[in-house]
């Protein structure tokens, strides 16, 4: 059974629901036929009729022109305007489409794939596809039509003479064609070159800072410069390509006119045919070389275009969401974790023979040295990485089997790399959706950030991945999003870690005096008065499930514990 064509859903895409949009721009085209046989129609006329000294005749001519002018003048206008509405809608469609598909991917994909592949085939290539893909398809329409037209006109004066043009039009066809291959080999080599340009771009400006702090401004340049050469690079050597591709069509299509010029006028010497259809032959010779010239070029053009579609749709199914069973967003039982094995290299496991139970509505902390595996653990309960030992069920049912979407109705984790949106404070919580006014100002306020809301309004502006605000309040604003949300399952990874000493104690308590919600605490801050309210702690050192209990049953015991307690001298 043949596969299905991963790309074919992203083309239809650029057609759906636009369909007499596109055969009215092609029908505006397609008027250039008969206006160019007129107006060679009207040259060889206009010769033979000074030929004749027909005054009469060539006043007459003189208004068909006018009118030729005028209809070719409207007919291209109204033809561009078309187009521009045409290709503008079907590349919005088509990214959108590419937008929803990449949005339904998980977030272990996500955390293995650089933003600059998905950057380079939404900017760069979506104007190549627009050019080469949408555009050349209603060049391929006029092409074939005009050849035929004119074939069919020039048979009308001489079949000598047109049999004569089809056999020299052959040389530009053979000449641009071989070059088709290699076209599209060198459009892809760009596309990949732009994709680790873009890729280099973004990493050196969201460091910035960190470039300026440790005044590496010059070796940052040559990273640059480096990724800047690539891509010119393999642009020049496309540019090459298609400019030979182009010169050798132009110089045989010039010996296909000449050709049939001379052999035109060898004929009107023997009295075969009038001067006047020498120059029509002539001038309707770009109609007969061209199609055959540039169709080659449009199909190797468009073969590449289809080429970067089919990356796009690559890059979507490439690590694409796991399906599973849909569970509801409730957590009846417990989360248990069964001797658990992780690592992100096979041979340097993160977590090695992790066992734990997360009762509902419970609170559990989770504490243990940088590079114990906390982080990592939280990522794997949320789906984040695959390929783990042992077992991870909720309520019974094992991780691996469930939707991610079911999943991530389930639980929310504030992380401690909070990315804020170039948008408004209110969009920034509520990620764009609606929530009643009060479920907004009760995380506002358990989240502590009344007082940003009051200082600068709900519309403030936080700039590019917060900007405008500082750590703690971007902090602040990704535990709002989460106890806005309101998922039954709550994982927290240092997410108190940006603020003071006050706010962090008065946020921690807001979320320990949550009813009804299991929550996983990853936290750096031993606090007595709000470790003894977790119903258990779980201790980790070096990947490993060490200590496991309450508060006071670890301090008793004066383990690990015990020793993270004391020298952090809270």
């Amino acid at each position: 059974m043949k596969k299905a064509d991963p790309a074919r859903p992203y083309i239809r895409a650029l057609f759906e629901r636009d369909r007499l949009r596109f055969l009215g721009t092609a029908a505006l085209y397609v008027l250039e036929v008969p206006a160019m046989l007129l107006i060679s129609w009207v040259l060889g006329e206009v010769v033979d009729a000074i030929g004749a000294l027909d005054g009469v005749r060539l006043l007459r001519l003189l208004w068909v022109a006018a009118g030729v002018a005028v209809l070719l003048g409207v007919s291209e206008t109204l033809y561009y305007r078309a187009l521009g509405g045409f290709t503008g809608r079907a590349l919005g469609r088509y990214k959108s489409y590419a937008f929803r598909r990449l949005a339904d991917k998980g977030i272990s994909a996500f955390t293995r794939e650089s933003t600059g592949r998905y950057l380079s085939v939404l900017t760069g290539d979506v104007t190549v596809i627009g050019s080469d893909y949408l555009e050349n398809l209603f060049e391929l329409i006029i092409h074939p039509l005009n050849f035929a037209a004119t074939l069919a006109f020039m048979l009308t004066y001489s079949p000598v003479l047109t049999g004569a043009a089809v056999v020299l039009c052959i040389l530009p066809f053979l000449g641009v064609t071989a070059f088709s291959p290699e076209l599209a080999r060198r459009e892809k080599a760009l596309s990949d070159a732009a994709e680790g340009f873009v890729g280099k771009v973004r990493d050196l400006l969201s460091g910035f800072s960190v470039i300026k702090s440790f005044k590496a401004e010059r070796e940052a340049g040559r990273v640059f410069d480096k990724e800047n050469r690539s891509v010119e690079t393999a642009r020049s050597r496309r540019t090459l390509w298609r400019g030979a591709m182009r010169g050798v069509g132009s110089s045989l299509a010039v010996v296909a006119q000449f050709g049939m010029f001379f052999i035109g006028a060898y004929l009107a010497l023997r009295g075969s045919i009038t001067a006047g259809t020498v120059l029509i032959f002539t001038n309707l010779s770009n109609s007969l070389i061209q199609p055959v010239q540039q169709i080659p070029q449009l199909l190797a053009q468009r073969r590449a275009a289809r080429g970067l579609i089919g990356k796009l749709a690559g890059i979507v199914e490439e690590n694409a969401a796991r399906s599973g069973a849909a569970i509801e967003p409730e957590l009846r039982d417990a989360i248990e974790i069964d001797r658990l094995t992780f690592g992100f290299e096979p041979e340097k496991p993160v977590l090695r023979d992790v066992s734990m139970r997360l009762e509902a509505g419970r609170k559990y902390a989770l504490v243990g040295a940088s590079g114990s595996g906390k982080s990592t653990l939280l990522n794997l309960l949320m789906g984040g990485y695959e390929g783990y030992e042992g077992s991870i069920s909720v309520d019974g049912r094992e991780l691996r089997d469930i939707d991610p979407d079911s999943l991530y109705d389930l639980m929310s984790l504030i992380g401690q790399n909070v990315f804020v949106f170039d948008d408004t404070v209110r969009n920034n919580i509520t990620m764009f959706r609606d929530f009643p006014a009060d479920n907004v100002d009760s995380a506002v306020d358990r989240a502590g950030l009344a007082e940003l809301i009051a200082g600068r309004g709900p519309d403030y502006r936080c700039g590019e991945n917060g900007a405008g605000l500082s750590g703690g309040e971007r902090q602040r604003l990704s535990i709002a999003r989460a106890l806005l949300r309101g998922t039954p399952v709550l994982l927290l990874d240092e997410a108190t870690a940006s603020l003071d000493n006050e706010t962090s104690y008065a946020v921690t308590q807001a979320i320990l005096d949550l009813a009804g919600v299991t929550r996983l605490t990853v936290t750096h801050r031993l606090e007595g008065p709000l470790l003894r309210q977790y119903d258990e702690i779980f201790v980790l050192r070096d990947g490993e499930l060490c200590e496991q209990g309450t508060f006071r049953e670890l301090m008793e015991r004066k383990g690990y514990f015990y020793s993270l307690y004391t020298v952090s001298g809270t």
